[in-house]
Order: structure tokens, then C-alpha cells, then sequence
């Protein structure tokens, strides 16, 4: 691993003498592709995160966001890593709709390319290059090729280095030079010409600091030229101090495309400003607006407080990643990938309250697990940082071990081994919900404006946190309920083995209303499986229902057709509104024999002891609950020693796009081929990959039946 020693601050960074590796090499690619701005990234000592180790082309501060980035984070730079290829994002549509996270900081028209730099073996980072919103929505074959073998140039570069242990140094961003435009005037003669101009005219650099204005720039904003001379124009002017303007001044450097906005200057007379960008800056034309019927919308607030990138674009980027959250665990993740990355964080704690006690979440990043877990179950009376967080509602920041200690004596008998904390309490709809404990391996100073940035991720964990823990609380509902429902074991039959397999919808709340069941009846046996409209609890309440009432009638001795006519009369009567597929089966295995009844159900599969397969077209009725005076007949099937049955609900078999009979054919060939497989071996072979699906649209059930005779063996 190529290291990268004493990280500095970005504003800090100085480039070493001869360390110039990386800004070398990007500022070749840029050049080479005519790009537009650029950065690289290397990955840290543990290879879980991608820090940003240079730019080029635009400010640093474009990048802040992004500058430690966690390798499963949903942005070109990591996805280039993951997937060890070249990522193109050709326009301002295709990036809002594959990386809406970007997207939402830079909603500009820009192109972009990444790519890993690595070798056969390993990988060492990424690099990022970008054009302005001008260039071809596709990246042409030149470009591909040249990024891709300067990328490849430079990972040998780094492997080189390492095997040599020769550490890469922090360098300076590059930034294009300002240069001197051609003595075609005198320097005199053009800054009176300037000066005669009936309009403003500013000159920003690409930090957007003024670098000139004329006189009359300086009376339409009314600041004199000695004070704007070297400040950035939103800082500099109090009602130009709004994110909307430096927007702006964002767009057009980004986009390489002429800007404007209009902005009221008190008590009222508004302003026009017209942005000319380039690659050295931008040109900033200033006029009075020709009309105010122009400004038809509200005027931006004007705070007193400086207007920050950083702040900005940070809370948007982590609050798109945080509605990504849907279980408590997710947060935790998100937070660890995502946030504690972006902050400088090494190590994080998240917190729940219930039941007047403080519980941990999860945590990430502590080399001990058991110091976190001990502060579990502490009582919100107790006197730590986490529970006065959490009780005050006031974030507490811990710039050392000795500060920390010094209010909180108790801590220094149960050291976590790290030197710094941001204490963070989540507080959503002004109720309590935990405290988030950010801890830092070395002392950390947290100015003002990172305390602000902080305190804010605090409220956005805290929605998501609460989110995800009423998503988790009717999780573990809803599985409850089904589990309740549904028979906990088959019980055994006699010459009848089964199996069965129960996979909920991944929609709603993840449960629904397919049931099945093994009812022992007089040394026979009966079988039921079904599935009732809908995915909610009403259907699942209603599934119970119709599982008792199979089981009552098959106990009282009705036949497959009467328990069926019953059932049907019970559910209309019941007045649900929700209708009921049903396959209802009498086994007699002594007899080799099997009396079926169908409502509106799939029909059953049957391998013989041969290895054939075929579906059984079974006569039946409508779906139960629609007609009270519905017949069910039935059909008797053959069912020798060693055959299997194959009962299931259309959540198997039925998928958007696939037609039902190649499912049923697929479904088939799996039963050919592994029927003589031990049952649940088989069951797990039909359901596929349906068990390992992250999205089901429908639940499934399955339930397998063997015969082996009265008197067989397994």
C-alpha cells in the first residue's frame, strides 16, 4: 500500500520538493482530454476508505463533500474501484438520475469520467476528470484510451513507490495560471478604457476572490474597490451573502456556461450580474436590472453569518445518503460509510433510548467491541456525556481525553482508547430518540462552523433514526404475526415425509396472506394451501382465519369438496371484501391415492418415482369468497410410493415480464432433476433464487409432499 504521511489540512497542503507524482499525472490527464477540472484519490492505510489527495482545475472546496469517501458509497469515484472499470456520467440528467447524491450538491451541466488506478494486482485509487456541460453526451475512444493508459501509467508509478517504501508526500492543488493577456494596450490605457465603461466589471479568480473592479462596478454595489479587492463577492457585500449567489458562481465554473442572477440591494433598487466564466476565472458584468417586474419571486434571506460550501453542500450530499435508511442498522451504516468519513471521524457509537435506558445501535471502528457494549442498558440518570446529550438536547464536543475527564471523572476508568468526541443528540418531532458518538484517534479542535455542520447531521440522523426504528418495530410485528399464523412445525403424517418454505414480500410490511398446513386425520392425512388478496395485516388476520376453519371442518370429518363448499360460505360470510385461492388435498398413502379441491389455485406438480413430471390439470371452482352458492368438484390422483407433490402459491411461479408457463417448465426441470433429493434439500432447489431475492413483489409459499407407503422407510 502506498502511504501517505502527516495529512494535512486542505488549505495547509504544501507540495514537497520533487513531490509532484500526483498532481503531475493529473493535470497530464486533464490536458490530454481537454478536461475540465479534476481530482485523485488514494486509498487510506486500511483500504476502506478513498481520501482526496489532490485537484486540479477548480477549487478544492468544489470537492469538500467527497474528500474522505467510503469504498460502497453510491458516487463514480467508489463504483470505479468497486467495479475495476471506467465510469462515464454524460450529462446533468444522467447524473441526477444514476447518482442523485452528486447530483443534489452539483445540480450543474457537467460530463464526468472515473476510473480506478490499479494494476493486475491491486488497486490504489481513483481518479475523477471532468468537462463542461458543452462536451459530447458519450466519451469518444481517444478519451477512453488516454485516461485509461495514464491511469495505468500511474498505478505503476505507485507500485513502484511502495515497493521502494518511498511514502507519497501531500502536494499543492494545481489551478490554472492567470497569465498576462498579449500588450496589445498598454496596462494604463486598458484600465481606462474600464474604467470609461457605462457598466460594472469585476474580474474573480477561480475561488471567486475579486481580483479587479472598475469604479463603477464599486458605486452599484456600493463597497469602494479597496475593500472588495481580494474578497470573495458574497462575503464582501452583506446582501449579496446568500447561497443562491455563490450558486451562481458555482454553476458557471462548473458548466463552463455564462450565468446570471439578479439581487436586490437595499432598500431597493435590484442589480443584474452577468458571469462570463473561462478556465483562469470569471468576468463579471454588473448593471442595473431594466425591470423590476423581472424579480417575480421571493427574495432570498440574507443571514448575517458567512456562507459556507462546505456546510452547504455537505448536509445536502449526507442527507440524500441518509433517506436511503430503511432498518436501524442501515443508519449505523450509512453514518460509518458515509458521514464519520466525511467529518474525519475513526470510530462512531449510535445510541437508541427505551425504557429509560440508553442501548447501543450499533457501533463502528473500535478495536474492542466489549468497551462500547458495557455502556448498554446505561439508566438515562446516569451522570455521562451520551445521556446529557441525549436528556439536554444540547451536542457536547470533547476537544481532548483531559477535557472529557474533567466533567466526567467516571470515563477515565473506561477508556475507549480514543482522544476526541462530538456528542451528537438525536432529537426528531422534539422527542428524544438517541445520541450519536463520534470518536476521533487524535486531539481534534471543532470550530464553529464544523460544530454547525455536525450539529446539523445530528437532526438529519435523527429523522432516519427514527424512521428505521418504526420500520424495525413493524418488522418484527409483522413477522410475529405471520409466525403465529403459520404452522411452527409440520407435524408427521404417517407414510406421507413434507417439507415446506415460507418467503414474505419485501414490499409493505413484509407480510401476506399465503398459508398452508398438514392436518392428521384417522390414519389419513390432509393437506391445505392457499393465498389471500393482499399484503397487510387484514390479509394476514384473514389467512388465520380460513387455516382454523380448513383445520375445524377437516376434524369433523368433511370431505375435501364439503371442507372447501364450507370454507367459501365462512369467508363471504365474514364480510372481508378480500377473496382466497385454495388447493385442499385428502392423502391416503395406504391406498396410494389423493382426493384434490381447487379454488382459483395454481395446480399442484407431480413427479412420479420415474423422474416425469407433469402438472395436474385438477377441475375447480372460483376463488373463495365471491359466489356462496359455489361447487368444488374434485379429482383423484395416483400417488405410488416415492412420487412427490409440489403445492406452492403464484409468488413462485409469476414474475413481471416471464411468461407463467416457462416458469412452470422451469419449475419442472428443477423438480426432475433434484426430486430425489432429501426433501428440504429439494425445497430449497424449487424456491432458487426467490430465497435469495432482495426484492419479492409477492410472497411465496411451498410445501412438499412425498409418499413412502404406511409402512415405508424414509
Amino acid at each position: 500500500m502506498v502511504g501517505v504521511s502527516d495529512k494535512q489540512a486542505p488549505t495547509a497542503r504544501r507540495a514537497p520538493p520533487g513531490g509532484s507524482l500526483l498532481s503531475l499525472a493529473l493535470a497530464s490527464m486533464i490536458d490530454g482530454v481537454d478536461a475540465h477540472s479534476g481530482g485523485l484519490y488514494l486509498l487510506s492505510a486500511d483500504e476502506s476508505v478513498l481520501e482526496l489527495e489532490v485537484t486540479a482545475g477548480l477549487p478544492r472546496a468544489f470537492a469538500a463533500p467527497w474528500e474522505r469517501v467510503g469504498l460502497s458509497a453510491p458516487i463514480p469515484i467508489a463504483d470505479a474501484v468497486r467495479e475495476r472499470q471506467l465510469i462515464w456520467v454524460g450529462g446533468e440528467d444522467e447524473m441526477a438520475r444514476r447518482y442523485p447524491r452528486v447530483a443534489v450538491v452539483l445540480p450543474y451541466p457537467f460530463a464526468l469520467a472515473a476510473l480506478p488506478v490499479a494494476t493486475e494486482s491491486k488497486v490504489y485509487g481513483s481518479v475523477f476528470v471532468t468537462w463542461p456541460g458543452s462536451h459530447p453526451h458519450e466519451l469518444s475512444d481517444r478519451e477512453r484510451e488516454q485516461l485509461t493508459a495514464a491511469c495505468e501509467r500511474l498505478a505503476v508509478r505507485l507500485e513502484r513507490a511502495a515497493e521502494e517504501s518511498r511514502p507519497v508526500l501531500p502536494e499543492a492543488d494545481s489551478l490554472p495560471a492567470t497569465g498576462r493577456v498579449a500588450d496589445t494596450l498598454g496596462s494604463v490605457e486598458a484600465v481606462r478604457m474600464v474604467a470609461r465603461l457605462p457598466y460594472g466589471l469585476c474580474s474573480l479568480d477561480l475561488h471567486g476572490r475579486i481580483t479587479f473592479a472598475n469604479t463603477a462596478a464599486a458605486a452599484l454595489i456600493g463597497v469602494p474597490v479597496s475593500r472588495l479587492l481580494g474578497t470573495q463577492l458574497w462575503a464582501a457585500v452583506p446582501w449579496l451573502n446568500d447561497p443562491v449567489y455563490e450558486d451562481r458562481y458555482r454553476a458557471a465554473l462548473i458548466s463552463q456556461h455564462v450565468t446570471s442572477f439578479v439581487a436586490l440591494r437595499p432598500p431597493g433598487e435590484w442589480l443584474s450580474f452577468r458571469l462570463y466564466p473561462s478556465r483562469t476565472g470569471l468576468s463579471v458584468r454588473v448593471s442595473r436590472a431594466r425591470s423590476v417586474s423581472e424579480m417575480d419571486r421571493a427574495v432570498p434571506s440574507h443571514d448575517h453569518g458567512p456562507s459556507r460550501l462546505v456546510t452547504i453542500s455537505q448536509v445536502l450530499s449526507l442527507a440524500g445518503a441518509l433517506t436511503e435508511a430503511v432498518t436501524a442498522q442501515d443508519v449505523v451504516q450509512l453514518v460509518a460509510e458515509q458521514i464519520a468519513p466525511s467529518v474525519g471521524s475513526q470510530a462512531l457509537v449510535v445510541l437508541g433510548s427505551r425504557a429509560g435506558r440508553l442501548h447501543v445501535l450499533g457501533h463502528r471502528g473500535y478495536p474492542d467491541p466489549q468497551v462500547v457494549e458495557r455502556f448498554d442498558g446505561t439508566p438515562l440518570s446516569a451522570p455521562t456525556p451520551g445521556v446529557h446529550a441525549l436528556n439536554s438536547g444540547v451536542p457536547a464536543f470533547f476537544e481532548s481525553q483531559a477535557e472529557l475527564e474533567r466533567l466526567y471523572p467516571a470515563r477515565h476508568a473506561t477508556p475507549d482508547g480514543f482522544a476526541a468526541w462530538a456528542y451528537l443528540p438525536l432529537i426528531a418531532s422534539g422527542r428524544p430518540v438517541g445520541t450519536c458518538v463520534l470518536s476521533y484517534a487524535e486531539p481534534h479542535a471543532f470550530p464553529a462552523d464544523e460544530r454547525a455542520v455536525l450539529t446539523s447531521l445530528g437532526g438529519l440522523i435523527a429523522l432516519a433514526l427514527e424512521r428505521a426504528l418504526l420500520y424495525d418495530a413493524k418488522h418484527q410485528l409483522a413477522h410475529g404475526l405471520q409466525a403465529a399464523l403459520l404452522p411452527p412445525s409440520l407435524p408427521p403424517l404417517p407414510g406421507i415425509d413434507a417439507a415446506a418454505r415460507y418467503l414474505p414480500s419485501t414490499r409493505g410490511m413484509d407480510i401476506g396472506g399465503d398459508f398452508y398446513d398438514l392436518v392428521p386425520v384417522d390414519g389419513l392425512a390432509a393437506a391445505v394451501i392457499g393465498d389471500v388478496q393482499g399484503h397487510n395485516v387484514t390479509a394476514a388476520g384473514l389467512m388465520g382465519q380460513i387455516r382454523t376453519a380448513v383445520r375445524a371442518y377437516t376434524t369433523v370429518g368433511q370431505s375435501p369438496a364439503e371442507v372447501m363448499c364450507s370454507t367459501n360460505r365462512l369467508l363471504i360470510d365474514l364480510g372481508a371484501d378480500l377473496f382466497s385461492s385454495c388447493l385442499y388435498l385428502r392423502l391416503d398413502p395406504g391406498r396410494g391415492r389423493a382426493v384434490m379441491a381447487r379454488a382459483g389455485h395454481p395446480p399442484p406438480l407431480l413427479r412420479r418415482p420415474d423422474g416425469r413430471v407433469r402438472v395436474l390439470d385438477l377441475a375447480g371452482g372460483p376463488l373463495l369468497g365471491i359466489d356462496s352458492s359455489a361447487t368444488y368438484p374434485t379429482t383423484e390422483v395416483d400417488l405410488a410410493p416415492g412420487s412427490v407433490l409440489v403445492l406452492y402459491t403464484d409468488g413462485l411461479v409469476e414474475s413481471p415480464g416471464v411468461d407463467i408457463e416457462d416458469s412452470l417448465v422451469e419449475l419442472g426441470r428443477r423438480l426432475a432433476e433434484a426430486g430425489d433429493r432429501p426433501l428440504d434439500e429439494l425445497a430449497d432447489v424449487l424456491v432458487g433464487q426467490e430465497g435469495h431475492a432482495e426484492e419479492r413483489i409477492d410472497d411465496v409459499a411451498l410445501l412438499l409432499l412425498r409418499a413412502r407407503g404406511v409402512a415405508g422407510g424414509g
